[in-house]
């Protein structure tokens, strides 16, 4: 399987750069996964897919302002972008310039108030960084830091919040959960006053998210490790729900690989975490997903592959064409689709 059967042409203009000014009032498409066939609504209309004994699941991670921007002793500018926390002050970084970011240089952030220390350049470039400060840190961060928004975004966020969902909680992530951006807290005491349940997991997203698929084989590409997690009461809905033969519907490609992750041989789910490396492409055996509301992925991504492997390779290339014929808006503050 080449990677090259995941391409879509994509025109530029059609990547959001700007989120609309309501989070539900995006376009919808729904994806009927055996059929193919495509159904053109708005995200609002959502709850008009979802059945009494459902259970929608939801990513409740929160993303960190990882992106910090400061300057060397020496005047020269620096951006350090926070990936994963080492303990002991010290977090795994991407730095720019990276030859400027050498073992024992020294980066000054706003005031002062902040400042750090290169320890080590690791293999693939990343750096550990040593931070210095008193007090809290999520606090300085809050203060300090902007939202690591991804590559293709050029425009400068006004409202920090838009690049958070509304059920947000657990802090980590280093860039979104972008299917739930769509979700207001009043759409989703709709859908709950239906009957459909609704249920969290926590899978903290790194930046390798957005790494291209270099490989020309799919099975060649090595997939980046995120840490996901389930309790008790998530565990137990899910169980409840298989058993009274409703749906669980994932929001967003992380829950998917959050629940495809931690599901047991036999369907049932038991709390924990674990990293999870996990690779979903055409020819994986669902166990864990019924239905899947997602964001329209970059064309060849490991994302597009996985959507690929729900409702085939086929279906899904047809309806990024149709997509991109009706002029949705693409990625994290694009619209949105719905597959059943």
């Amino acid at each position: 399987m080449k990677t090259s059967d995941f391409y879509y042409d994509l025109p530029e203009e059609l990547i959001a750069q700007t989120p609309l000014e309501r989070r539900d009032a995006s376009r919808l498409m729904v994806l009927d996964r055996q059929t193919g066939e495509v159904t053109h609504r708005h995200f609002y209309d959502i709850v008009e897919y979802l059945n009494p004994g459902d259970c929608l699941v939801m990513n409740d991670s929160r993303v960190l302002p990882a992106r910090l921007l400061g300057h060397r002793p020496t005047g020269g500018a620096v951006e350090v972008l926070l990936l994963r926390d080492l303990g002991e002050k010290c977090w795994e970084c991407l730095c720019k310039p990276g030859r400027k970011m050498q073992p024992g240089n020294e980066v000054i952030f706003g005031d002062g108030a902040l400042t750090a220390t290169v320890r080590e350049v690791r293999e693939d470039g990343n750096r550990v960084v040593e931070f210095h400060y008193e007090g809290i840190f999520l606090e300085i961060l809050e203060r300090l830091g902007k939202m690591p928004l991804p590559p293709y975004i050029k425009a400068e966020l006004q409202d920090q919040e838009r690049y958070q969902t509304v059920y947000s909680r657990e802090v980590g992530s280093a860039a979104a959960p972008t299917a739930g951006l769509h979700f207001t807290q009043e759409l989703l005491e709709k859908i709950r006053a239906k009957g459909v349940d609704t249920a969290f997991v926590t899978l903290h997203v790194g930046l390798g998210t957005f790494r291209p698929v270099k490989a020309e084989e799919v099975t060649d590409h090595h997939m980046h490790s995120e840490l996901c997690m389930m309790n008790q009461e998530t565990a137990d809905l899910l169980n409840e729900t298989r058993a009274r033969g409703g749906r669980i519907i994932c929001v967003g490609t992380t829950s998917c690989r959050t629940l495809e992750s931690l599901v047991n041989p036999d369907g049932s789910f038991c709390a924990g975490s674990k990293w999870t490396d996990i690779f979903i492409y055409p020819g994986y055996t669902f166990r864990a997903m019924d239905g899947l509301i997602t964001n329209f992925h970059l064309p060849e991504s490991t994302l597009v592959m996985l959507v690929s492997a729900f409702a085939g390779r086929e279906h899904v290339l047809a309806a990024y064409q149709q997509a991109v014929e009706q002029r949705y808006r693409f990625f994290s503050f694009g619209d949105a689709m719905c597959i059943l």
